[in-house]
């Protein structure tokens, strides 16, 4: 088995590949996987961490507007092609697996001239760009949302699989959970996260709300403020020197600059606070968490908006824009889930039922099913 996948740019394109990979392999453990990145994306470091073979090749941002950088990203992109054709021809995959980036643009359309089997594994509920426009080549999608069916024209089948998450998010007991986060495990457990490099807008509402929150009786916080903003609010908020102490506790609150281990995270997690990525998302939903989401507003398409009015609409989290977030209002949806446990497990049970933890084996069959099938 012999199979190429292209993923790039952020963490969100490229870790559902390596979940793919890591269960293919785990099924099969002579099976031939090649990554295909940008010569610039965050790949260039997680794919090779992984153990896994990386080749770049040139790509660029899909520009919306005339202008000259369209001229430069069809350069570049025409560059990618003709390198995806030579790895391909070199390679012979009998499967291209797409999980979005711009990297795929060039990798897929030179499978499709090549007429190699395509699979895309598109997350949100607002398909990428680049999916739209390749996705009329593939031979199956394997979506994380059934909302984005409508979005995209494909030859073969369409099947919502849900978003490929490790299985050890789902393993972790709440006891266990909190002994790996130095938590209290009889005490509700309120995550509040902006992601590896952070939220300013979160963080701020955080701390003017601060006080309230200290004041919330059976509730213990964890607050992962990212690691570019750990040290100024170390210093200003908590007046602790960030190079000597990366956990603070200040009463309720554990502040930290980005929580390591997020299976513990969700294993004793009774509400999360999060920008509403797809993959953060599904691991949500995965545990049955009940959320408040925050989307990040500059997502491409305002694709976490419409992941959020998803999980909105099947009462399963509180959405907050932005633009809307303040301490007033976060410390108004928190304090109303937390005093009210009846409405916060029909979050947490309606999140449950809009999980699929068994994602990454739906995927799986799909890929068996494209390669032992002409």
């Amino acid at each position: 088995m012999r199979i190429l996948i292209a993923a790039g740019g952020t963490g969100g394109h490229i870790y559902p590949g390596l979940t793919i990979a890591d269960a293919i392999r785990s099924r099969y453990s002579d099976a031939e996987i090649v990554f295909v990145g940008s010569d610039r994306g965050l790949e260039g470091e997680l794919v090779p961490r992984h153990g896994y073979r990386l080749e770049q090749i040139p790509s660029a941002y899909l520009e919306r507007k005339l202008s000259l950088a369209v001229v430069r990203t069809a350069w570049r992109s025409g560059r990618g092609t003709l390198a995806a054709v030579s790895l391909l021809r070199q390679f012979a995959p009998d499967l291209v697996v797409g999980t979005g980036g711009y990297v795929t643009g060039p990798v897929l359309l030179g499978a499709a001239l090549l007429r190699k089997k395509i699979l895309i594994q598109e997350q949100n509920a607002y398909p990428g760009i680049t999916n739209r426009l390749v996705a009329r080549w593939a031979s199956g999608l394997a979506l994380g949302y059934g909302e984005a069916a409508a979005l995209l024209r494909c030859r073969g089948f369409v099947e919502v699989t849900g978003n490929p998450i490790r299985s050890d998010v789902t393993s972790v007991t709440r006891l266990e959970g909190a002994r790996r986060l130095g938590l209290d495990s009889a005490r509700r457990t309120l995550i509040i996260t902006g992601g590896s490099q952070g939220a300013r807008s979160i963080n701020q509402a955080v701390e003017g709300a601060s006080a309230q929150l200290k004041e919330l009786k059976g509730w213990q916080i964890v607050h992962a403020t990212g690691k570019r903003h750990f040290g100024s609010i170390a210093e200003r908020v908590y007046h602790v020197n960030p190079a000597t102490n990366e956990r603070i506790v200040d009463g309720n609150m554990v502040i930290v600059p980005y929580i390591h281990d997020m299976p513990a995270a969700y294993g004793c997690a009774d509400l999360m606070v999060s920008r509403a990525g797809a993959l953060s998302i599904a691991e949500t939903t995965a545990r049955g968490v009940a959320a408040i989401y925050v989307p990040f507003p500059y997502a491409s398409e305002d694709h976490q908006r419409k992941n959020a009015e998803v999980m909105v609409k099947a009462k399963a989290a509180v959405m907050i824009l932005d633009a809307e977030l303040t301490k007033e209002r976060l410390w108004s949806e928190i304090s109303s889930l937390a005093e009210d446990s009846a409405r916060l497990n029909a979050m947490a049970q309606a999140a449950k039922n809009m999980g699929k933890p068994d994602a990454v084996k739906r995927i799986v069959g799909l890929v068996e099913r494209l390669i032992q099938h002409p």
